[in-house]
């Protein structure tokens, strides 16, 4: 097959100015509860952009867990790759691609670190496993085989076999404080609609069409 046949035709009616909440936050949570209830597969997953001071960049997918005006937050290894970029150039791009719905929302911002505590009260909700795998991998290290990851998570489950898990030093999470938002509806023909909202500097929003 040619790559290049591969081609799908939008069919939704698209969204107008009109349709849009003032406060993208607002417009962000109507988009993402909509695909929830479609039934999208980890509707919270998204494409993380980072980059070192260089320019150099990555890109790959996290899961979003909390949101609201002060930004949007994802937990991980503060040693990993994408900490170091963002010790270096603590600035980020996120996607969520909700491609069934023919939609993507893009958010770019300046990125900053959760408190403790805040780190502390997610950790303590995940599952055990998850818990212990956050002290079991070198995120982003490289590593001999699989086996030695499997043993050192075994080497955790016995080492806190009989009490809680702490949240390690090397672990927590990081808002993206978003400037921009861009609002993407799939429409026939290629002539998509997209809308731009673009924080000022008194705290508004301004709101602008932007073309396909």
């Amino acid at each position: 097959m040619d790559i290049a046949d591969l081609r799908k035709e939008y069919s939704t009616t698209g969204i107008s100015r009109e349709d849009l909440r003032d406060d993208p936050v607002k417009q962000f949570r109507a988009w993402f509860d909509q695909a929830c209830e479609a039934g999208i597969t980890e509707p919270n997953a998204m494409s993380l952009a980072t980059a070192w001071r260089d320019g150099r960049p990555l890109l790959r997918t996290v899961l979003l867990k909390q949101y609201d005006h002060r930004g949007f937050v994802f937990f991980t290894n503060l040693e990993s790759r994408k900490a170091l970029q963002l010790a270096e150039n603590p600035q980020a791009a996120l996607l969520f691609p909700w491609v069934s719905l023919e939609r993507q929302v893009m958010i770019t911002g300046v990125v900053e670190r959760v408190s403790l505590a805040d780190a502390t009260a997610y950790f303590i909700t995940r599952p055990v496993g998850s818990q212990l795998a956050a002290w079991a991998s070198p995120q982003s290290t490289v590593i001999t085989s699989r086996q030695l990851l499997e043993m050192k998570w075994e080497e955790m489950k016995r080492k806190f076999a009989d009490g809680k898990i702490p949240l390690p030093s090397f672990w927590g999470g990081y808002r993206v404080v978003p400037r921009v938002f861009e609002f993407w509806q799939g429409r026939a023909n290629r002539l998509h609609d997209r809308f731009q909202y673009e924080r000022q500097g008194d705290g508004a929003w301004r709101i602008e069409r932007l073309a396909p």
